[in-house]
C-alpha cells in the first residue's frame, strides 16, 4: 500500500476538505482511520464485501467477531433493522449520539451489510468529525477500533499511526478522544437484553434504565 496521508484536523470545526478528501477515500473502497468519541477507529464502505475483509486481514480480527456500523442519522437504522424494541427506544433517546452500541435483528438490506449475519451492530457517535465524514460519504462506515487484534485501542492518532501507518490511506488526526474507552455494547436482538461488552456506560446504569 502506499504512503499513509496524515491530516490534522480541526475537532470543533473540522474543515470540509479535509472531510470530503477522507469520504472520497472511502468511497472508493479506501480505509480511514478517525476518532470517535470513544476511541480511534478504522472504517470502511459497509456495502463493500472486499474491503470489509480488508479490516479484518489488517487487524489480524476473527471473522467471528462482527463489525459496528456507524451512522450519523437516528432515522438511517429502519432500513437496516427488522425490529426497535420500545427498550431500545429508551437506549436511543438517552445515549445516542454517544458510547453506546446497540445490536438488533437485522432487515434484509442489514443481512447484506454483514455479509450473513442476522442480527447488526449499530452506532451514532458523539464526534463532529466522524459524523460528518459519514454524511460526506453517504454509506454506514463498517468500524473498529484502530489497532492489531488483542492490542489496546488507540486514543490518540499517535497510537493509530503506530499501528497501522502504511496500512491505510488516511489517518484524521483530532486529538485526544472524548470518553477515553471503548463503546458499551448492548444486544436487543435477544430477550433478556445481553451486554456483550461493558465500555464507558455501566451495566448497573442500563439495567436502571430498562
Amino acid at each position: 500500500m502506499r504512503e499513509t496521508t496524515i491530516l490534522r484536523i480541526d475537532p470543533r470545526h473540522p474543515e470540509k476538505k479535509k472531510i470530503v478528501q477522507a469520504a472520497e477515500i472511502i468511497k472508493k473502497g479506501g480505509l480511514v482511520v478517525f476518532p470517535t468519541d470513544t476511541v480511534y477507529g478504522l472504517g470502511a464502505n459497509a456495502f463493500l464485501p472486499k474491503v470489509r475483509k480488508k479490516i479484518y486481514r489488517i487487524k489480524g480480527r476473527k471473522f467471528n467477531k462482527p463489525l459496528i456500523l456507524l451512522i450519523d442519522e437516528i432515522k438511517k437504522i429502519y432500513p437496516l433493522i427488522s425490529e426497535l424494541p420500545k427498550e431500545a427506544e429508551k437506549l436511543i433517546k438517552k445515549y445516542w449520539p454517544g458510547p453506546l452500541s446497540i445490536i438488533f435483528k437485522a432487515s434484509p438490506l442489514g443481512i447484506i451489510l454483514t455479509g450473513g449475519s442476522q442480527t447488526i451492530g449499530l452506532r451514532i457517535p458523539d464526534n463532529k468529525i466522524v459524523l460528518f465524514l459519514i454524511s460526506a460519504s453517504g454509506v454506514p462506515l463498517a468500524t473498529s477500533s484502530a489497532n492489531l487484534s488483542n492490542e489496546k485501542s488507540p486514543l490518540t492518532a499517535k497510537e493509530a499511526i503506530k499501528n497501522l501507518k502504511s496500512k491505510v490511506e488516511l489517518i484524521l488526526d483530532g486529538g485526544k478522544t472524548k470518553y477515553k474507552v471503548e463503546s458499551t455494547i448492548i444486544d436487543v436482538s435477544v430477550y433478556p437484553f445481553r451486554i456483550i461488552r461493558e465500555g464507558y456506560i455501566k451495566k448497573a446504569e442500563l439495567d436502571k434504565l430498562l
